[in-house]
């Protein structure tokens, strides 16, 4: 239950911080504060702990691909966001974010079926 909590919490101060950095004249951070990688520290130690450090590799190797959905979420962002509304510029990164994850899961179980 205190673990759960926690996480909460490390959810709550990252909110916390995008709105404190958006606010301020130092902007720019609300890009990098939602980076931090408090979730995927909490997956790897899920993994890290029940499955093997060859799996553990696996999962590492999978975050890396996922940069690439993100990038893409962030391109799209940085391309409309001058030419439509903020309405359509996030909701055409979402959509492009879930197409390129999706054929990112399509190719990756492709290449690496579960076991």
């Amino acid at each position: 239950m205190i673990s759960l909590l926690l996480k909460c919490l490390t959810g709550a101060l990252a909110v916390l911080l995008i709105v404190l950095a958006s606010t301020s004249r130092y902007f720019v951070l609300a890009g990098l504060v939602p980076l931090f990688p408090r979730f995927a520290l909490i997956a790897h130690v899920v993994v890290g702990t029940n499955r093997s450090p060859t799996e553990l590799q696996t999962t590492a190797l999978f975050g890396l691909c996922s940069l690439i959905p993100y990038a893409a979420y962030l391109a799209t962002v940085y391309v409309l966001s001058t030419r439509t509304s903020l309405t359509i510029t996030l909701s055409s990164a979402v959509m492009t974010w879930l197409c390129i994850a999706g054929l990112m899961l399509l190719v990756w179980f492709r290449v690496f079926p579960p076991q």
